[in-house]
């Protein structure tokens, strides 16, 4: 997968975790449970592919001086 993939969904998942944010704080108390899965599934989401951004950013351990 290119970087500029990852980068791309990396900025779809942050908007999700964003709306998904604004809708909790809205919701009633009765509503919350199934958006707060939802959110703490794309918070997961959004941190895995921001875990795998940063990994291809940075260099071997080979390529670093010592």
């Amino acid at each position: 997968m290119s970087l500029r993939m990852i980068a791309r969904d990396l900025y779809r998942l942050q908007r999700e975790v964003d709306r998904l944010e604004s809708e909790l704080k809205a919701c009633p108390a009765e509503n919350r449970e199934p958006l707060e899965e939802d959110l703490r599934k794309a918070k997961a989401e959004r941190d895995r592919v921001k875990r795998m951004l940063e990994g291809t950013k940075e260099t071997p351990p080979y390529r670093k001086p010592r």
